[in-house]
């Protein structure tokens, strides 16, 4: 059985009963109660697996059996078998398309990690690449996993966990160094402090306030460099915005330590992938 968190739990719960609060009108006309079967998962775009304990579940919940033959993280070639599930041909069908959603879904997050990653790569140095809070609703636990099966790393999971003053903070505390001194001196010390900035100015104010991390945010390559030369090490620097694939190797030749980028889950496309069914 998969082993899940209780939210993700309710969410396969819900993704359910939206299929199924008035039954399967086709399944029950058309099947025998009795009736069993197999089917089996298959690739049809090259992919990074993600998703897999949630898709296992869904079968699970209505009585039959799943179980994937690579982990989440292992890539795919398109017409690859990647699992197979097993009973009531009725179960299978009415958990088929819950389950890809979850699958093709989370699949998408992790291929377009991978991507991003290995662009990433290619730039050299030590630059890696974050996940935001720019999530499906309710799915940010699944959807931070994929990141993570992609080769990226996640960034805050809640508004509690790391203290990151955005430009609406700066504008209510009237510059960027006072927001960091009034988060110095009333959050707690363990938690990282990170200010966005937009300009080198920006930075200096930053760094000389306390800051642990700073976002440069919507800069261009060259001033990422020279945002790199004048931080000199003393803090955490992370580039966002205007992020493209073709980018990415760019900046990291400036030498940032992190990337950030939304499109990891607010823009994934989802991945292809079918369920064949067999009657036993």
């Amino acid at each position: 059985m998969a082993l899940l968190p209780a939210h993700v739990e309710r969410l396969v719960e819900l993704a359910l009963e939206e299929d199924l609060f008035l039954g399967d009108a086709t399944s029950d006309a058309t099947l025998d109660a009795q009736a069993t079967g197999e089917g089996r998962f298959l690739a049809k775009d090259d992919l990074v697996l993600a998703g897999t304990a949630v898709a296992e579940r869904v079968f699970e919940r209505l009585g039959a059996s799943c179980r994937f033959d690579r982990p989440d993280g292992a890539r795919a070639a398109k017409g690859e078998w990647l699992g197979s599930a097993r009973g009531p041909l009725r179960a299978l069908l009415a958990a088929e398309r819950t389950a890809l959603n979850f699958l093709q879904r989370l699949s998408g997050v992790a291929t377009l990690t991978r991507t991003c990653a290995d662009a990433l790569a290619r730039g050299g140095g030590k630059t890696r690449l974050l996940d935001t809070r720019k999530t499906t609703p309710g799915w940010r636990a699944l959807e931070k996993a994929a990141v993570r099966a992609g080769g990226g790393v996640n960034h805050r999971f809640a508004l509690g966990d790391g203290v990151l003053i955005k430009d609406n903070h700066v504008a209510a505390c009237g510059g960027v160094g006072e927001a960091v001194r009034r988060a110095r001196a009333s959050a707690s010390a363990l938690l990282r402090v990170e200010a966005e900035v937009t300009d080198l100015a920006g930075l200096e104010e930053a760094i000389a306030a306390g800051a642990d991390i700073v976002l440069l945010d919507n800069m261009d390559d060259a001033a990422l460099a020279e945002a790199v030369r004048l931080a000199r090490g003393r803090v955490l620097l992370e580039a966002s915005g205007n992020m493209t694939l073709e980018r990415l190797p760019r900046v990291a030749a400036t030498g940032v330590d992190f990337v950030s980028m939304g499109a990891l889950t607010h823009s994934a496309r989802a991945v292809d992938v079918s369920f064949e069914i067999a009657p036993s």
